[in-house]
Parts: C-alpha cells; structure tokens; sequence
C-alpha cells in the first residue's frame, strides 16, 4: 500500500507541475537557456554581460525588441530552483567594470539566474492586452560536464581503450608522460589496493589537468577537474586501465570497472535529469582562437569534442506537451568568443572556422528541427582597432592593454585563412604544427571605462546573439 500511495503522489505531483508549466507557457512563459563551453571560453563573462546588456540595453541595437522601443523593463528575480546556487551577477559585473577591472573566477558548479522581462507585443494583440512578462532562466555550468554525457553510450573497456589510445598519441604524449609511466608499474588482473588506486586516480587527474593547460579539450571524466564535494570519493577514484585477459572478482580491473559505472550513476545522470535535460535554448562558447594558437592538435581536439558534446543533444521544436513528455532543445548557438582579439576583417574567417568545427553536428541537428547559427563575438570588448606599418606593409591590429604587464600593446594574431579546410585538414591529418603560418593570442584586461546611464559592457554582436536566442519570445 505504502508504495502505491508513494506512485499516486508521484503521478499527482507530476500532473500538478504539468498544470503549472502549461499556464506558466499560455501566459507568463519561461524559456531555461543553458550557458556552457569548455574551459577558457568565456561563460562567466558572457552571461554577466548579457544580463547587464539586457538592464541597460542600450548597447543591443540588433535585439529587435530593445530597438523598437518593445522592451519595457527587465528585471532580476529568485531563481526558480531552490537547490541551485544563483549565478552571482553583482559580484562578477564589478569584478568587470570597478576601478581595477580584473576576469571573474571560472565556472566550477550549475549556478541560475532569472530575469523577468516586460514587453509589449505585436501584431494585433497590441490592442487587446497590455504588457506581458517573459521570464528568462539563464543555466550555467561547466561544459567538462557535458563532455561526460558521452560515457552513458560507453562501457569501462571502451572507455579505456579511447583515454589509452588519446594519451599514448604524439600530440598528448608530454602531458601523458607521468601517468603512463604509473601505469607500467600497475597489474590489472591483481587484487585491487586502495592506495594503488588512489595513485592511479591522482596520476590520471593530474595529466588531465595538463592536457586543459596545453589547449587540449577532450578532458573527461569532468569531474576529476571540478571534483567539488566528491573529491575523494570513490566514484572519482578510478582510471584508465588495459584490459586483462582474465580480470577476478577481487582485481583491479573489476573495481574500477565498478567505480565507473558508480561515476555515471551518480553523477553524469543526475546531471543529465536534472539540468540538461530541461534547456529550451543552448549556447555553445568556443575557444576556438585559443585552441589554432596551440596548434593543429588542439583544433583537432577541439573538433572531436564539440562533436561529443553536441551529441549530447537532444534537439527539435517545443510544444505545451513538452512539460510532460520531456523539453528539447529548439535552438543551438555556437560561438566563438574573443573576436576582439582580430580586427573586424577577419571575423567572417572566424565564424567560418566555427561552422566548420561543428558542421556534423550541426546538420543532425537542424535535420531533427533544431534552428543553429554560428557567431564570432566578445561578450566584453578589451581592445580598440588599430592599423599599423611594418616593414613596408599594413597590418590590422587590436591594441588593449596586457594583463602580464597592465600596458597596452598591440597584437596582430596572424592571418586567418578564409577556407577553414586550409586549418581542419591538417589538424585531421595528425600535423604537428602549421606548416606556413604563427597565430597567437594574448590576455588582454578587461577595459578601464564606466558604463553610461542604459548602458551594458561594451560587446561585440552580443545583441545578435540574443535575438537569436531569445528575440523570438519577445515578440
């Protein structure tokens, strides 16, 4: 009795929270966009600045609700998820925009914001209701996590054999080093040892951690990077190992064999349930100039990763039975970040490359009805355009100041091609370098400037990225 009581409540709240969302979809609608990208790529300052551009929207001429006078009053509100950390906006704003202007801290956790946004509508409902309210939830968390989703398509020898393969090539084989040479001293088929394993886990961590510092994306388990509260649990105590011919019950293989399934059980599928499987509209932030100065390796990395994570995906159109029947994914942003690293000339090239990097995916996805567009943007712009002579030739440079050294200098990063396939083809073919080009890249600080009155940070194609993403309910 007691479990069918539990199964009544359980269809009661269900049904109850299906009401909600359907009333909630019919008259103040709520559109979760989730905020992820792989280390270095921007999410804390992309959101800080969208949310203060959607305040102050007067930097957002493309939003066609700010430009044509539709956008009321945004305003922040609780975040509708008790258990979820708020993304902490003030904080990280002045961090941005104070007198010492510095990055705020990277992401480590899911964290939410809610911004309550009063528009009036168009069409000819204007003369028949007033203004309505569109509630926006703004999901953040670490795109380590999503790369994990692939391992529920995985079992613990599949998985070995690809972290092997990965860390035994050329291009990781300095950031493999020291783990690998723990793992020769490892059997296998012999009875597991705790302090054995414990090493292991810690050799593997660290040569991942190496690998995210060499450019490198493909870093999973995700969480041996951002344990949090699970450090030093066992479901984060495992690593690769070669399969034995015979692994007992009582070997090494077999527990860790056990501890990755523990890995996925409870923590990749919590994540999926509870977070990711709930986002209406996703943007996906790319490092993608981070990932060409490291070199070919690193885009080849880059593009391999993009694809697991897009297959994560679950896109297609919403409709009111999505509250019951599980949401999908309507529409996907990729976007390079950092294009206030290039001169406005080479942008095109930029969007270009990121096309390409996702180009796969990115065709499953609008197959299944999922809209996708790419973008070259700054969430913050740090630098000012600038054509400089050298040695006879015009050069088009970005010029900020240098957070090693706080002077300003200015940068010309190299040419980019206008073919993506000129850098995806050798990063394909295993090249261990660009065969007739440098490009680099440099850390600028965040600009010295006060923000005008309706003013959000100085961006770059901010306000396209949202009418992609959200102009649509502003309508």
């Amino acid at each position: 009795m007691a479990r069918l009581s539990d199964l009544t409540d359980s269809m009661g709240r269900a049904l109850e929270s299906a009401q909600a969302r359907t009333g909630e979809f019919l008259f103040e609608p709520t559109l979760r966009l989730g905020v992820t990208g792989l280390s270095r790529a921007g999410k804390t300052v992309f959101i800080t600045s969208l949310v203060a551009n959607l305040l102050n929207p007067g930097r957002m001429p493309q939003l066609a609700a700010a430009r044509d006078g539709r956008l009321l009053l945004t305003f922040l509100q609780p975040q509708p998820d008790d258990d979820l950390p708020r993304f902490a906006y003030e904080d990280h704003l002045a961090t941005m925009t104070g007198p010492d202007p510095a990055w705020p801290d990277s992401t480590r956790h899911v964290s939410q914001l809610r911004l309550s946004i009063r528009v009036r509508p168009t069409g000819f409902l204007t003369g028949f209701t007033g203004p309505r309210t569109v509630h926006l939830d703004i999901v953040d968390y670490p795109g380590e996590w999503l790369l994990d989703l692939a391992l529920l398509n995985q079992d613990y020898a599949d998985w070995s054999a690809g972290a092997l393969a990965l860390a035994e090539g050329p291009a990781r084989a300095q950031a493999a080093a020291p783990w690998l040479q723990a793992l020769r001293g490892a059997d296998s088929a012999a009875s597991f040892d705790e302090a054995q394993a414990q090493g292991l886990a810690r050799a593997y961590t660290g040569y991942l951690t190496r690998a995210k510092d060499a450019g490198f994306s493909g870093c999973t388990p995700g969480r041996f990077l951002l344990p949090g509260e699970m450090e030093g649990s066992p479901a984060l105590t495992f690593a690769p190992l070669p399969r034995p011919d015979k692994p007992g019950r009582d070997s090494l293989w077999t527990e860790f064999r056990r501890r990755f399934e523990s890995y996925k059980r409870l923590v990749v599928k919590p994540f999926f349930r509870d977070h990711f499987a709930r986002i209406d509209r996703q943007i996906v932030l790319v490092d993608a100039l981070g990932a060409i100065a490291a070199g070919p390796p690193a885009v080849e990395d880059l593009r391999l990763a993009m694809a697991d994570i897009l297959r994560a995906f679950r896109p297609g159109p919403n409709s009111w039975l999505s509250s019951v029947l599980g949401r999908r994914v309507e529409r996907i942003a990729f976007a390079a970040t950092k294009a206030d690293h290039l001169h406005h000339t080479q942008h095109p090239a930029l969007t270009a490359i990121m096309e390409a990097l996702v180009a796969d995916a990115r065709a499953r996805a609008a197959y299944r009805g999922a809209q996708t567009r790419s973008f070259a943007i700054a969430a913050l712009r740090t630098t000012i355009e600038q054509t400089l002579d050298h040695d006879g030739r015009q050069l088009d440079c970005v010029r900020g100041v240098l957070m090693s050294t706080g002077r300003e200098a200015a940068l010309y990063p190299g040419r980019l091609p206008e073919d993506p396939a000129m850098l995806l083809t050798p990063a394909r073919r295993g090249a261990g370098a660009w065969l007739d080009a440098d490009y680099d890249i440099m850390a600028f600080r965040p600009p010295s400037a006060a923000l005008g009155q309706g003013m959000g940070p100085p961006h770059i194609r901010l306000d396209r990225v949202a009418e992609f993403l959200v102009g649509d309910r502003l309508l």
